[in-house]
């Protein structure tokens, strides 16, 4: 059984479309701020904005690093994390190095982690590393890195940024974003106090709930309305009621 606020802090109101005017994250911020989600994640640039629009109702700043591609050199991701923590984001979402990572460069990848997370703590923030599961081909290198991330204390790992898109057998180009065994593999090989962070296809209340069972505590979304508001109609409510539950009896 969730409540209504329990499902909205589970998630990350995602501001990262490209062509996104600032209108339209104007817009998102104000949509957060309605349904009271966990944060917003918006772009770097937006940070200050976002801080100012959210003040006061709960609703906090995220944003990214390396975004999406993870190849950017360590102090200019480190440098990245500074000027988001002192515009104002709480927490950031930082992609690895992929490249590295399949290289198994794993002293590099560590000192990277090591170096955004130090910056993050310095400024009270916190730290979710995204692996993007699509282009890593075995589990060996999600393992590795869950064991990196629950060594350093890194708060949250995080499947996908959501833009890692791979060939299909059709040559058309997609992403798989949070499967289900994935989500099963990091929840297993990170340490009990590092949170799991789903993104990537997750769109409606059965797909929040089904992931929640899994070990979810945050998901990244863009239905954010399509989600809370079929979590209301099956409440059989139309305002806020955040004490009421939300029954998962459903299988999920």
């Amino acid at each position: 059984m969730f409540t209504l606020r329990e499902l909205a802090k589970m998630i990350d109101h995602s501001l990262l479309q490209p062509s996104m005017t600032d209108a339209d994250l104007l817009a998102g911020c104000e949509l957060a701020r309605l349904y009271s989600t966990a944060t917003v994640c918006i772009k770097p640039y937006a940070v200050g904005m976002a801080k100012t629009v959210l003040e006061g109702s709960g609703v906090g700043v995220c944003t990214v690093v390396g975004f999406p591609h993870g190849g950017s050199t360590i102090s200019l991701k480190v440098a990245e994390a500074r000027q988001a923590c002192k515009d104002g984001a709480t927490e950031i979402d930082m992609v690895v190095n992929i490249g590295k990572v399949l290289s198994e460069d794993w002293r590099y990848v560590k000192k990277e982690i090591y170096a955004i997370l130090k910056e993050c703590h310095k400024h009270g923030a916190i730290l979710k590393v995204i692996f993007e599961n699509d282009l890593l081909p075995k589990d060996k290198y999600k393992i590795k890195l869950c064991k990196i991330c629950s060594t350093l204390g890194v708060e949250f790992v995080k499947t996908s940024t959501g833009y890692g898109y791979t060939k299909q057998p059709d040559g058309s180009y997609n992403y798989k974003g949070a499967t289900t065994a994935d989500l099963i593999l990091m929840r297993k090989h990170c340490a009990p106090e590092v949170q799991v962070k789903a993104a990537g296809g997750i769109r409606t209340l059965e797909e929040l709930l089904k992931v929640r069972e899994l070990g979810v505590t945050r998901i990244g979304a863009t239905a954010t309305v399509a989600i809370l508001e079929e979590a209301k109609k099956r409440l059989g409510i139309e305002a806020d009621t955040a004490a009421a539950p939300v029954s998962t009896s459903d299988g999920y």
